[in-house]
């Protein structure tokens, strides 16, 4: 799985059917982080847990000497969990990207599923979009600071 990690001092996520909408505002946050989620094909529940687990306590946060040595589990920040096939797009040929190394949407969602559950279990406050639905994330990027993530 892949993650793109977000900083951020506040976001929201609203979905719609289609990009015609009308969209409505499923997920709102303060400060926390903003992770978008890719799953591909031989990714489980073993690799979604860890995932979430690595996001919960990745040290991105400064502490006060103004250090990234706090995480999100040390702040109790809030994150808005997106899913995201697009994180495994190939661009090396051509002009349009190709999704083939991205899970199709049965054998995701139910990953994305994990990854928000799991951090629930490890006290997070998680908020998320809608899969399968066109989404418009709106956010502060804090820093900026945004780093990514494989496991």
């Amino acid at each position: 799985m892949r993650a793109v990690i977000q900083r951020v001092t506040e976001a929201a996520v609203s979905a719609a059917p289609d990009a015609s909408g009308p969209f409505e505002e499923t997920g709102r946050i303060g400060p926390g982080l903003v992770v978008l989620v890719g799953a591909t094909h031989d990714d489980d529940t073993a690799t979604a847990t860890r995932l979430a687990e690595r996001v919960w306590q990745l040290r991105v946060f400064d502490d006060a000497d103004g250090v990234a040595n706090l995480s999100a589990e040390d702040l109790g920040a809030e994150l808005l969990v997106v899913s995201q096939f697009t994180l495994y797009a190939d661009t090396r040929k051509g002009r349009r990207p190709s999704y083939v190394r991205a899970a199709r949407p049965d054998v995701a969602e139910p990953l994305i599923e994990r990854v928000v559950a799991r951090l629930a279990e490890l006290g997070a406050t998680v908020a998320t979009g809608r899969f399968r639905s066109a989404m418009r994330v709106h956010l502060v990027n804090d820093g900026p600071w945004t780093v990514s993530l494989e496991v």
